[in-house]
């Protein structure tokens, strides 16, 4: 995990102190609370726990809330436990999941481990420096040596994505920093050429079935990014897999169902109730 030093003022809010400066943390009392709750229960388990599911699993009933994020004039890091989406849901996971697998259970630890995967390099500056597509969040924790993405056998992995990513710049009045900041705009963009003309192999949405060769691949508590044929977007959606008796299913935060839930179907009927979707890729957290 990289380090960087922090220097913790109260509760609530503090200030991190890092290579690129000085960043603000947002957050309430109850959210440092919850994490280290949460890590204190974790050091408890026996070493046989998938500790992602663990983790997800606590915060079943959250309710869905999108851009958490946003709204504050200069970019800092925000921590809300109370409020989640289908991206905070994967990386407040995973921060607590790198906290317990390095025997590091505080919140110290937790906001090292939440701005290193947040952020490009670990560093907070301003809006651009946030890992805005997924396709970059894998790619840079790929190099920070935390993920790695699943591409094999083939099969189930028959189908390739062209990634081709340009949504943000081409449509900057639907984000709020942009609008207010349109000279963010360009480097979003460089930051889109970059991410682009990569290809990565993915299990195409006929294939995700209950079989044995699919069980063998895809393992609890591995990150699902579900793929999409939008124009200029890489992925629609993100979750965890969790196996059941009739198939994998979904733990993510969801917007239909208005909190975090374990999707009832089945993530191969999920899929093909979204003509958008065209299937999954597997990211799975480093032990």
């Amino acid at each position: 995990m990289k380090r960087f030093l922090y220097i913790i003022i109260g509760i609530s809010v503090c200030l991190v102190s890092h290579a690129a400066g000085l960043s603000r943390v947002k957050a309430l009392p109850q959210d440092s609370v919850t994490i280290c709750r949460l890590l204190a229960e974790a050091k408890k388990q026996p070493a046989s726990t998938c500790l992602p599911l663990f983790f997800a699993k606590k915060f079943l009933g959250v309710p869905y809330v999108a851009f958490t994020l946003e709204g504050d004039k200069h970019e800092r890091l925000v921590i809300n436990t109370r409020q989640l989406d289908c991206t905070t849901l994967v990386e407040t996971v995973t921060a607590l999941t790198l906290c317990a697998q390095h025997k590091d259970y505080s919140w110290f630890a937790y906001q090292h481990a939440l701005i290193d995967l947040r952020y490009r390099g670990g560093v907070i500056k301003e809006y651009p420096s946030r890992l805005h597509y997924f396709t970059e969040w894998i790619t840079d924790n790929t190099r920070a040596g935390v993920v790695s993405e699943i591409q094999a056998p083939n099969p189930p992995f028959t189908a390739v994505q062209h990634v081709n990513v340009n949504y943000m710049s081409t449509h900057p009045q639907s984000y709020q920093a942009l609008r207010e900041h349109p000279d963010f705009v360009s480097a979003i963009s460089k930051m889109e050429r970059r991410v682009s003309g990569a290809k990565y192999r993915f299990i195409p949405k006929k294939s995700v079935g209950n079989d044995k060769l699919l069980r063998r691949v895809i393992k609890d508590g591995d990150i699902i990014a579900i793929t999409c044929n939008k124009a200029g977007l890489d992925i629609a959606h993100l979750g965890f897999a969790l196996w059941r008796k009739d198939g994998l299913h979904l733990l993510n935060a969801s917007q239909l169902h208005h909190k975090v839930v374990i999707e009832p179907m089945t993530l191969y009927q999920y899929l093909q109730k979204h003509p958008s979707h065209t299937g999954i890729r597997i990211i799975r957290i480093i032990k």
